[in-house]
């Protein structure tokens, strides 16, 4: 057990010395995993190996490593390690299978004021929870690219709790995106507040996903290199729920459908990308006498369902 152990560190790799080691910890690149599927580019970066070094390194990490087939049982007891964050709604979170999951990227999507933002809000206080309240005692990461976060609804939601309000304040990290690339790179550095600053990041919101991709990229002449930018942040925010357990929330637009003459005329943007990308998607939208409406749209794993909640002072609610 003690050779296994051996091999399942970055130092036992071929041409990683004290220093190489420690310039690839400090991107995040502290374990075999992270190693064996991370990119040439991303190494080359990281280290200042040069490709060919790269290469090696990497194809040594995934001779090391197991990769990956495990039996169902194996799998079952594996995922007795995913939590959920409830929405502080007994109904959405059913719909859920019991809260937003840790280990998967959760979409919601709606129409302008459905109730996205303030499901990102709720779970920005909620993930704070004791474990048996429906938390995951941690810390959530914010990423801002509509200016939709509000201080004084979160001090409304933790005081609804009986929390600090200050504290809860102090325990989310927020920070304001600029443009696309911006909003990519700053989901990169979630890992490093994991690795470096020690943070126990517990959930990563993104509110919205598509609104700079939506805004940068318009025409179909633009569609392919917009969705290969996409699937590449997709990609980045699916490698952070496997490799840290955390939850990963979204918020999405919707466009009209206008040959829609049955149903709801409107569909998430982002296309086959992100539909792909994101386990489960919900679609949010008002109902009658100011609630929302969530219904599950798509889930690899879970029955579809409809559920009505309430947006109040308080927070997320059931409807009465």
């Amino acid at each position: 057990m003690a050779k296994e152990k051996k091999e399942n560190t970055v130092n036992d790799l071929p041409g990683v010395g004290a220093a190489t080691a420690e310039k690839l910890a400090e991107s995040g690149f502290d374990t075999i995993l992270a190693i064996a599927v991370a990119s040439i580019g991303e190494l080359t970066e990281a280290s200042g190996m040069n490709e060919s070094a790269a290469r090696k390194l990497i194809f040594a990490a995934r001779e090391k490593l197991s990769m990956g087939f495990e039996t169902g049982l194996e799998l079952l007891e594996r995922r007795k390690n995913v939590l959920r964050i409830t929405t502080s709604s007994k109904e959405v979170d059913r719909l859920l299978g019991g809260g937003v999951e840790s280990g998967s990227v959760t979409e919601f999507y709606g129409p302008y004021a459905s109730g996205k933002s303030a499901v990102a809000h709720q779970l920005a206080v909620n993930v704070q929870l004791p474990l048996d309240k429906g938390g995951y005692e941690g810390v959530a990461v914010f990423l801002d690219t509509e200016s939709t976060f509000r201080p004084e609804r979160i001090k409304s939601i933790a005081e609804a709790h009986g929390m600090d309000p200050l504290q809860a304040l102090k325990n989310i990290r927020i920070v304001r995106c600029f443009n696309s690339d911006h909003q990519m790179l700053l989901a990169e550095k979630v890992a490093d507040l994991i690795t470096k600053d020690h943070l126990p990041v517990k959930i990563l919101i993104v509110d919205s996903l598509m609104s700079f991709f939506r805004a940068e990229y318009i025409g179909r002449g633009t569609l392919a290199e917009r969705q290969q930018k996409l699937n590449k942040h997709i990609h980045t925010l699916q490698k952070l729920a496997d490799t840290y357990n955390i939850a990963v929330y979204v918020t999405n637009q919707v466009m009209a459908k206008p040959d829609t003459f049955f149903g709801d005329p409107t569909e998430a943007i982002g296309g086959h990308i992100l539909a792909h990308g994101v386990n489960p998607r919900i679609y949010v939208r008002k109902g009658k006498k100011g609630t929302r409406v969530a219904k599950l749209i798509d889930s690899s794993y879970l029955p579809e369902g409809e559920v009505i909640f309430r947006i109040c002072e308080e927070g997320i609610r059931d409807e009465e």
